[in-house]
């Protein structure tokens, strides 16, 4: 099976793209990609997930500069994207961001692109350092939790959260930064449930972390292998806090995700 990589190009720059299939396929590698569309409300983000997902697709390649950060919307997306891939094929799933300048840093990306590499358009090792990252397995990297994303045209995008496999909560809590939760459930793994039964739930909870304050929301069902817990928000959150839920303040372990 030939390994493949997916191209997403943010600026829609015709000539870098082709450049970057010509790269790929010199060094024996299938390409394709597609331009990246800022609509939220179509879900445009999801477009490209089938294709990154397949078996054959090995590395993905972004094409993008530090402008193409400015709007929320896009990084936004993007972060949602990740997220799905990185539940299907797992966190060290090998992403490259090309940059036809360095504008763009580490610290430009959000929590879902930390472990992404950052390679100038210009240097003559990129179609080496693509083949390496297409070819080498992906890396196990442990996490505590598991998160998914359910994006859906009519029910707006779900936010799928549980413990890593093998563990469990005693409860669950979510906030976000900049936009607030407006339904929540719990339900088995993988789908948004239609129907819901909430033990103890808690809404507007406020939470300290660091210098930003969180409204959550939090229940106290079981949350393990079987069972996630499921928040919608009313806009992009920015910054998502999540966890099991705790009666003891200073037993809070809970998980911050930068998704803008």
């Amino acid at each position: 099976m030939q390994k493949k990589v997916w191209i997403t190009s943010m600026a829609k720059n015709k000539d870098q793209v082709r450049t970057l299939l010509g790269l790929a396929k010199k060094y024996g590698l299938g390409a394709d990609g597609h331009f990246w569309v800022d609509d939220l409300q179509k879900m445009a983000w999801q477009a490209p997930l089938e294709s990154l997902s397949a078996k054959e697709t090995a590395l993905w390649v972004i094409s993008a500069e530090k402008k193409d950060f400015e709007e929320k919307t896009v990084v936004y997306g993007l972060s949602l994207l990740c997220l799905c891939l990185q539940h299907i094929k797992g966190i060290g799933f090998p992403v490259i961001f090309v940059c036809s300048d360095d504008s763009l840093t580490r610290k430009d990306l959000p929590t879902p692109f930390k472990g992404a590499q950052i390679i100038s358009f210009g240097d003559k090792s990129l179609g080496a350092k693509m083949t390496a990252g297409a070819n080498m397995p992906v890396k196990k990297i442990k996490s505590e939790y598991r998160i998914d994303i359910h994006g859906n045209q009519g029910y707006g995008i779900w936010f799928e959260l549980g413990p890593a496999k093998g563990g469990s909560w005693n409860g669950a809590l979510a906030g976000g930064l900049t936009s607030k939760i407006n339904a929540h459930g719990v339900g088995p793994s993988g789908l948004v449930p239609l129907k819901t039964t909430l033990e103890y739930q808690m809404q507007g909870i406020k939470l300290g972390f660091g210098e930003d304050e969180y409204q959550a929301w939090a229940v106290k069902n079981l949350i393990d292998g079987n069972q996630s817990y499921y928040v919608r928000f009313d806009d992009i959150p920015g910054t998502l806090l999540f966890g099991p839920m705790s009666d003891q303040a200073d037993e809070v372990d809970l998980h911050l995700l930068t998704l803008v």
